[in-house]
């Protein structure tokens, strides 16, 4: 699919009513049932498998252009369906995107803007930190640490929609009780709010599930495991299975013999050329392989949509205490051509692989280079592709992007990442942008004279990798983009910060 300008459509930060959307999805499809193969002949719902990725960057994989990373059945699975190039994670920590999908709500709303759900304090307020070091320019957010249980999750639409419902992996959205068990699965394996496989790491035994595992058994061949278990256990009844999963995510660690293949194939010249963190990718790669040959095995693949997405960009700054000799000071990977990677506010901490397979209505192999689409539509695209019921006047940030995966153009331009929070590590200040077509504003909060916020501007058509910075050269476009912005700071509620009344220039 070519690429083409949008036209303007909803306005995507604006929460809208379940009758609101309903009407909406009702024009766009001609009034059609909602329900997917509606003029089929009667035949049980289709199953949904969403695989989510922890860490993996949009070039991490040989389908979005790696040379050095291989990912056949990642490869096999854009096949079957529809790649997008211009998808995005809502933020580029994994709490704050997986609470998006789990919701259809922008973290700003939410209040969840950082990786804190594995930290032990429930926090369900969202404000700003009372006083910040004198070095330090802003007072950031204080990000919740849970998806309140007063939110009707995507789970528990499916649930009540008579569907068998399994997550399998990471959560990172808090412990009981906000976990799976409370927030709409039937079943959770491990059943951890841990943020990754710290400290002992993916090869057993593993402190994220005690008493599991032989000695040396690899995470994620376990994990895949067991959903293929639950894709077996639930072949005659429709099923929701999330396989959310621990890779890529630090520390970084793989099989052995993983590892001396990659490091036979290494060049200095490539900025991927990590031979540990490439196996990891295999790995991850090999278990959405023995998911989708599960389905196909059971005669399921016909009739499951499949979702992959990852969570935020990859680890693009240094991590030399996670990294096994010999290859300290190898980086883990690089997002190149986009900027920066994970925790920060550019191209590389958000803009993620993304594919969906839907037999019978996505065509195999296709691309989709014009649809700007987010973490925020997955609850609304299920609502409107299988009809699964919501709460009463339930709000939705996202929209569907049903459209897009029938092969029409996506009535919709305008997307934002909210992210309050200063990172060392990488650089990152608090920061908020907001993209409308090819041109991305980035707010860059207290960071002037005075305690004044400062602007980037980047066409992204042009400069996908943030090079030049136009908004000096272009204030009239700045001045529209930043009023969308600001009216979508008001309407979510989001924390903003602002300048710290003890900043000292200078001050170490």
């Amino acid at each position: 699919m070519s690429s083409t300008e949008q036209s303007s459509g909803v306005t995507p930060w604006r929460a809208i009513s379940r009758r609101t959307f309903l009407r909406s999805a009702a024009a766009i499809t001609g009034g059609a049932c909602l329900a997917p193969f509606a003029d089929a002949a009667p035949r049980r719902k289709p199953n949904v498998v969403f695989i989510l990725a922890d860490d993996l960057g949009w070039r991490d994989s040989s389908l979005y252009g790696s040379t050095f990373f291989k990912t056949p059945h990642i490869d096999a699975l854009a096949k079957r369906g529809m790649m997008f190039t211009q998808a995005y994670a809502a933020n580029p920590l994994c709490s704050a995107t997986r609470a998006s999908l789990v919701t259809g709500l922008w973290p700003a709303r939410l209040g969840l803007t950082g990786a804190s759900g594995h930290i032990a304090q429930v926090i369900l307020e969202k404000r700003l930190v009372k006083a910040a070091p004198p070095n330090v320019k802003a007072l950031s957010a204080i990000s919740t640490s849970r998806v309140d249980t007063k939110c009707y999750t995507v789970a528990e639409a499916f649930k009540d929609a008579g569907y068998t419902t399994g997550h399998f992996g990471k959560w990172h959205l808090g412990r009981e009780p906000y976990d799976p068990l409370h927030q709409g699965f039937d079943v959770d394996i491990p059943h951890t709010s841990a943020p990754s496989p710290l400290p002992k790491g993916y090869l057993a035994p593993w402190p994220v599930w005690p008493g599991q595992g032989a000695p040396g058994e690899h995470l994620e061949d376990r994990m895949a495991e067991e959903a293929v278990k639950f894709i077996r256990d639930n072949r005659d009844r429709p099923f929701l299975l999330h396989y959310w999963a621990f890779s890529v995510h630090s520390p970084w660690q793989a099989k052995q013999h993983l590892i001396e293949k990659y490091a036979k194939r290494v060049d200095p010249d490539n900025p991927q050329h990590n031979p540990v963190y490439a196996a990891m990718v295999e790995s991850f790669d090999d278990a959405v392989g023995r998911l989708v040959g599960a389905l196909d095995e059971e005669g399921l693949t016909e009739n499951t949509v499949i979702i992959f997405l990852s969570d935020n960009g990859g680890w693009s700054w240094g991590a030399e205490q996670f990294i096994p000799d010999p290859y300290k000071g190898v980086p883990i990977t690089s997002n190149s051509p986009l900027r920066g990677g994970k925790a920060t506010i550019y191209e590389g901490g958000t803009r993620e692989p993304f594919v969906v397979v839907w037999p019978g209505v996505v065509q195999p192999g296709t691309r989709n280079d014009q649809a700007i689409v987010s973490s925020v539509d997955y609850f609304p695209t299920m609502v409107d592709m299988l009809g699964l019921p919501t709460e009463p006047d339930q709000e939705f940030d996202g929209v569907s992007i049903r459209r897009a995966l029938e092969g029409k153009t996506l009535k919709r331009d305008t997307i934002f990442c909210h992210f309050p929070h200063s990172i060392p590590a990488t650089g990152a200040i608090p920061a908020t942008y907001v993209r409308k077509g090819d041109w991305k504003l980035i707010r860059n909060y207290c960071d002037g004279e005075n305690g004044t916020d400062t602007f980037e501007l980047y066409n992204l058509k042009d400069d996908i990798g943030e090079t030049r910075n136009l908004a000096a050269e272009k204030p009239r476009r700045v001045k529209r983009l930043r009023k969308l912005l600001e009216d979508f700071l008001e309407e979510t509620g989001a924390v903003v910060p602002i300048p710290n009344p003890r900043y000292k220039s200078g001050d170490a």
